[in-house]
């Protein structure tokens, strides 16, 4: 096997990475909220309550936010290190999937490594995982665990201390979700192990051990942090948040069944590629005489069901799910290396050859010149994932190397040429420099409606911003002249349309500019006195 087939992952997964961040900005809102929560744990000096915007933020447990500061304390506040901690977790989750594969079928050494490009060349683990989300960290604890339990069923030295210790971590990085992918193989654990059989109350003994163990980690944060966040924040952290997403989501609230229709989208460019398929099946039929894929079938097919039924859902929620499918795909292949040099995997190369033609047409066609596609794409960048397809169609190299390879670089050329969009359509770095400025100088800021903490890290604000719907903003500018308001344009046109007009007037806002895919103004409480009809003509009702 060459070095490429093998160990050809790390770079391909390092050059995407490295697009990926060179060429987005930190996304709001999700991005630029974990980035406000640590940056305003850092300032405030408080390391146990997470804040945002002065109010104890309760949707997220504080590992990350901890990681992050403690690559600060090292190089000092910066960008970079936040954004680097989910991806170094991805990078070492599939180093967790080598060796895995590598203990569930040790005759099979080609199962490692086919296993490392089916993750790193999969759509939803190359977008998400490169992105400042708590759900690397969790499926990095997930394979940990699912590792521990592994060695516990080898009788090997700390297996169950590996599930303690992936159950304390995960509660810590993302509260129980975690347990919704480790529970079941772990309660399963006869059907897939033979020590189990044998002796199940030692086992499930064992099992109760190490849930309490990390149950105890977790509580070691959560029970100081409840008892010094205040009533409201201990029934949320302790509660509010896991039952609110499982019974009836405030955000993200989808059917049962949105899961299983996107499947084929998140698991591209392997939904393409008919010897993924045949692994995949051959796998499944093996399962009455492999543990190993008993073992992979229960991590994903509950997990996917209890994920299906609750309420919230979005697709990096299911990233947990995908290192136990990369198992089950590359153990089919494995039992019949030939099936990966099939006419076959010529597929995903017309695919990598067609998108970019596709999407230059469908940029080209759209009426909406704002947002991304305010900036039109480079063509150059389109012609890195052509040359890529016509080098995989000439090479049809076996296995899952060659798609996986040219996916990211398709994935790669993307981002490339969508970068000037997204940072203008998502930058946040010169809305948040005026704020700096207005705070430096005392000025209060009013922002319309709820406000995410997307421009805190970027200018490292330290006063909260105080959140004034709308429709109040006139009679909040005449109680406090001197300050200041950010305001949301439904569209890009809006925000320049009200600039305009106010202009005519003698009035100019602070600021204004595209903010995803809307428009955004800064405007001095003065003008938002004087004539606010103007100001807030084609402005968001928030």
């Amino acid at each position: 096997m060459s070095a490429l087939r093998r160990w050809g992952w790390i770079g391909a997964w390092a050059l995407m990475l490295g697009v990926a961040l060179a060429t987005r900005p930190p996304l709001p809102l999700d991005e630029t909220r974990y980035l406000a929560v640590a940056w305003e744990m850092w300032a405030r000096g408080d390391l146990l309550v997470p804040h945002l915007n002065g109010v104890p933020y309760s949707h997220k447990p504080p590992l990350l936010f901890w990681l992050m500061h403690a690559g600060w304390a090292v190089a000092g506040v910066n960008a970079w290190w936040p954004r680097l901690v989910p991806p170094l977790f991805a990078l070492a989750t599939v180093g967790l999937c080598f060796a895995l594969a590598r203990r569930l079928w040790p005759g099979r050494h080609e199962t490692a490594p086919a296993t490392a490009w089916l993750l790193t060349g999969t759509l939803l683990w190359a977008l998400y995982a490169t992105v400042l989300f708590f759900d690397p960290l969790v499926a990095f604890f997930t394979s940990l665990g699912v590792l521990g339990l592994v060695r516990a069923h080898e009788r090997a030295r700390g297996g169950w201390m590996l599930v303690g210790l992936a159950v304390g971590l995960g509660l810590l990085a993302k509260g129980p979700a975690l347990l919704a992918w480790l529970a079941p193989p772990a309660l399963a654990a006869p059907w897939w192990s033979g020590t189990a059989r044998a002796r199940p109350a030692r086992w499930y003994g064992a099992l109760v051990l190490a849930l309490a163990g990390g149950t105890a980690l977790a509580a070691a944060w959560a029970l100081p942090a409840a008892a010094a966040g205040g009533p409201e924040y201990a029934r949320a952290i302790l509660w509010g948040q896991t039952a609110g997403r499982v019974t009836s989501s405030f955000a993200h609230a989808r059917p049962w069944w949105w899961y299983l229709a996107l499947m084929p989208l998140f698991l591209l460019p392997w939904t393409l590629w008919p010897p993924a398929w045949r692994g995949a099946s051959r796998a499944v039929r093996a399962a009455a005489a492999d543990p190993g894929v008993r073992l992979c079938l229960a991590w994903v097919l509950p997990g996917l069901a209890i994920f299906s039924l609750v309420s919230g859902k979005q697709p990096h929620y299911l990233l947990p799910m995908l290192p136990a499918m990369g198992l089950l795909v590359a153990r089919g292949m494995a039992a019949a290396p030939s099936a990966g040099v099939s006419p076959a995997a010529a597929v995903p190369a017309a695919l990598l050859a067609g998108l970019p033609v596709a999407a230059w047409i469908a940029i080209g066609m759209a009426g909406e010149a704002e947002g991304v596609l305010a900036q039109a794409p480079a063509p150059a960048w389109l012609l890195l994932p052509v040359a890529a397809a016509l080098w995989l169609a000439r090479a049809r190299p076996g296995g899952p190397w060659g798609p996986g390879l040219g996916w990211l670089v398709l994935l790669a050329a993307f981002h490339l040429a969508l970068a000037p969009g997204l940072r203008a359509a998502y930058g946040t770095a010169d809305t948040a420099r005026v704020l700096a400025a207005l705070e430096r100088a005392g000025r209060p800021v009013a922002h319309a409606g709820k406000y995410h903490g997307q421009f805190h890290f970027a200018g490292r604000l330290r006063r909260p911003l105080r959140r004034v719907a709308t429709a109040d903003l006139p009679e909040w500018a005449r109680r406090w002249p001197h300050g200041a308001a950010v305001v949301y344009y439904e569209t890009w046109s809006a925000a320049r349309a009200a600039v305009r007009a106010a202009a005519v007037a003698g009035l100019r806002p602070l600021h204004a500019g595209p903010f995803r895919g809307d428009g955004l103004a800064i405007w001095p409480a003065a003008a938002l006195g004087a004539r606010p009809d103007l100001v807030l003509a084609g402005a968001k009702r928030r």
